[in-house]
């Protein structure tokens, strides 16, 4: 869409006001059995300037003919398809976000098989706004957890502690699903480019925007019924079975590579973070490289955390073995 374009599509509020523009990212792949109850639910939004990118990674189910029945029903100017780099979810989403003919005041990402709030998009935009847009600015959420058949399974975990970048070199708290960012937000992710070798679009999203000082909201507030299902490529992640898992790749290294990847990722913004940001990241490198004593100092010297009490005494047990 063109600027003009673009600035023609703003839809005004009753108060004569124009309502911020939202783009959101949708990643399809063979999701023939939910994708309609999500765009249905993305079509009921309260706020509603928004358009749908979706870009598909080779679906070859009946994919692709629902979407068509969506865009001609909706029209070009909701529902806009492109193909995806057929490299996974994570390098889907990345390189739809980096499409420079996608427009927008904020953008938000959206997963195939999940069903909105009616006033997810307004509540992401109204918390937002309250920050102003001169700055990098990410909302997220917590979930209410459903069954493949939509059956209720509780709450996603309810995060206490700030998010910002010393937890988020360690841990992320949103899940990209519940994930809303502003314009300044978008152009530090296009700076560092689609072609990352990062294994989760939100965690690098999350950790992207906070090291270049940006603001980060955590809504306590479930804002969709996020579907957990055997097909799931991300879940909840709760559970002992859960915990136990995360304690055995934790030993396996896998902790430390997933962090390999998103420090040589931040390595491409290094010059957007602020000065006090940079500092934190070399006593974290330090923590990564160090003999045992120097690992532990700068492991406290640096304040990296996780959520839970649990997490940091993992994240020591990580530190201790150099796993971290």
């Amino acid at each position: 869409m063109s600027t003009a374009a673009y600035q023609m599509s703003q839809i005004s509020a009753k108060n004569g006001t124009t309502l911020p523009h939202v783009a959101v990212l949708l990643c399809s792949y063979n999701g023939e059995r939910f994708i309609r109850e999500q765009l249905d639910s993305i079509e009921a939004q309260s706020h509603p300037n928004w358009k749908v990118w979706i870009s598909d990674d080779g679906s070859s189910d009946q994919t692709l003919q629902i979407l068509a029945e969506y865009r001609q029903r909706w029209g070009q100017d909701r529902l806009e398809l492109v193909r995806g780099p057929a490299k996974g979810f994570a390098a889907n989403f990345l390189s739809v976000v980096c499409r420079p003919e996608v427009q927008a005041d904020y953008f938000s990402y959206a997963d195939q098989d999940d069903v909105w709030d009616k006033d997810k998009l307004a509540r992401a935009v109204q918390y937002l706004e309250r920050l102003g847009r001169h700055a990098p600015a990410l909302y997220c959420s917590r979930t209410s957890l459903i069954a493949e058949d939509g059956a209720p399974l509780g709450l996603s975990p309810l995060f206490t502690r700030k998010p910002d970048f010393r937890n988020a070199l360690v841990q992320n708290v949103g899940g990209g699903n519940t994930m809303v960012f502003n314009a300044q937000a978008r152009r530090i992710l296009m700076k560092a480019g689609s072609d990352l070798g990062v294994v989760a679009h939100d965690w690098w999203t999350y950790l992207a925007i906070s090291a270049a000082g940006g603001r980060i909201v955590y809504d306590p507030v479930p804002s969709l019924l996020y579907r957990q299902h055997g097909g799931n490529l991300i879940g909840s992640n709760q559970g002992l079975s859960a915990r136990f898992n995360r304690v055995r790749l934790l030993m396996r290294g896998q902790l430390r590579r997933w962090i390999d990847a998103n420090l040589s990722a931040l390595r491409r913004i290094e010059d957007r973070l602020p000065p006090d940001h940079r500092a934190v990241l070399r006593e974290f490198e330090t923590v990564r490289a160090g003999g045992l004593i120097r690992r532990l100092v700068e492991l406290k010297r640096c304040k990296a955390y996780r959520q839970t009490c649990a997490g940091n005494v993992g994240l020591f047990v990580a530190a201790l073995f150099k796993k971290l």
